[in-house]
């Protein structure tokens, strides 16, 4: 089975600029998942696999937009009934009113709503100031019609789609498949709770990662503690059923960083070796047999979540069916520093002056990171005081 990515025999990108990185793991997944057809409360997290179309006029019939009478003709107005939300109208003669709710079908003949609070009833007749034909009436068809596109192919499935999807006649939704994601945490100094002791830390990355890699349209199907242990590093990445497999640790060269020799052994083939980018350079990307994906991320926490966004989620965006996000900039309040010859990724928060770095952060915290409103992207030697910077959201 070939492994997944670009052409087979093509050498991996090694030390590759910043955006050829994000570039190439786009790339990686340009054929998203399959479409499929699931009901309303399935849909959530989704993507739109088709464009999403309106099943009906919305609204459907003309509705009062207030609580009040709907009136036809000139006042003042002989009241002959109520009109509630589900119920049917009689049509209207001149110089009566029914009073009606919000939501309720307006009655034939009808030429406008007189609000509650505008109006009074006195021994049968209803008194107010005139009305504005159409007053007050929520036309059939004002938001849509039959037919008409209301959100394009990509959208991502917020609870406003799924009520929009609803009001428009929907039942079910067409959505890409979420691409599976195994989390494999590598390392033997890894606690999952209490206190770190001697040679010992706490698994930052292992709560820190799924939610990420959900906003991105992954399904987690598991998380596992993977011993260093080369065998045991190699038959998970051959073993997991995952559409992408993401690891942290061991993408360097340490003693007991076995990544590079695991993959070699299962059969992958790296896209990308090494990302100019500080923190997280060590970060990989590689084709599984039978179309897989695996990305490596460093073990250091500010550094993998510099590889996630450099790296897992263009490729998760990428199989979700989503579309390539807006760039977004903005000003810079003071001047951010550089890597003399590497892109930085940067915690920042936005002020009325523009973005101002924070403290802690460094490849190994993250106290910068849970402050942070998003991550600055500072070109090689810096960005001037007022220059425009790139930023990447904090999920």
């Amino acid at each position: 089975m070939a492994a997944g990515g670009g052409a087979a025999g093509e050498p991996p990108l090694r030390d590759c600029p910043w955006p050829t990185a994000r570039n190439t793991a786009r790339s990686a997944g340009a054929r998203p998942s399959p479409v499929r057809s699931v009901e309303l409360a399935a849909a959530l997290g989704h993507t739109l696999g088709r464009p999403l179309a309106a099943l009906t006029d919305l609204p459907a019939f003309d509705t009062s937009a207030m609580d009040g009478w709907a009136v036809a003709g000139p006042g003042p107005w002989r009241t002959v009934g109520r009109v509630l939300a589900g119920q049917d109208a009689a049509p209207l003669a001149d110089g009566t009113a029914v009073e009606i709710a919000t939501g309720a079908l307006l009655p034939p003949g009808a030429t406008g709503v007189l609000r509650r609070e505008h109006g009074r009833v006195e021994r049968g007749l209803l008194r107010g100031a005139a009305l504005v034909p159409g007053q007050d009436v929520r036309p059939r068809g004002q938001e849509c019609r039959r037919g008409e596109e209301l959100l394009p192919a990509g959208t991502v499935v917020t609870p406003a789609v799924l009520g929009l999807a609803a009001a428009a006649g929907h039942d079910r939704l067409a959505v890409h498949h979420r691409p599976t994601v195994e989390l494999l945490v590598l390392g033997d100094e890894l606690l999952d709770s209490g206190l770190p002791g001697p040679g010992l830390v706490r698994d930052a990355l292992g709560p820190l990662l799924p939610p990420w890699l959900a906003a991105a349209g992954a399904e987690l199907i598991a998380r596992r503690h993977v011993r260093d242990d080369f065998g045991s590093l190699r038959d998970a990445v051959r073993r997991s059923p995952a559409d992408l497999v993401v690891t942290t640790g061991g993408t360097a060269a340490g003693p007991v960083d076995f990544l590079h020799a695991a993959l070699a052994d299962a059969g992958a083939r790296l896209l990308v070796d090494g990302v100019a980018v500080r923190p997280g350079h060590p970060m990989l990307l590689a084709g599984l047999p039978g179309g897989r994906h695996l990305v490596g991320l460093p073990g250091n926490p500010l550094a993998a979540v510099a590889g996630a966004l450099t790296l897992a989620l263009p490729l998760l965006d990428a199989l979700s069916g989503r579309p390539v996000p807006g760039r977004r900039t903005d000003r810079a309040a003071g001047a951010l520093p550089g890597h003399p010859v590497d892109t930085r990724l940067l915690p920042v928060v936005r002020t009325v002056d523009g973005v101002v770095p924070l403290a802690f952060d460094g490849p190994a915290m993250l106290r910068g990171l849970a402050l942070a409103e998003a991550l600055a992207v500072v070109v090689p030697g810096g960005v001037p005081e007022g220059g425009r910077v790139e930023l990447l959201d904090v999920p």
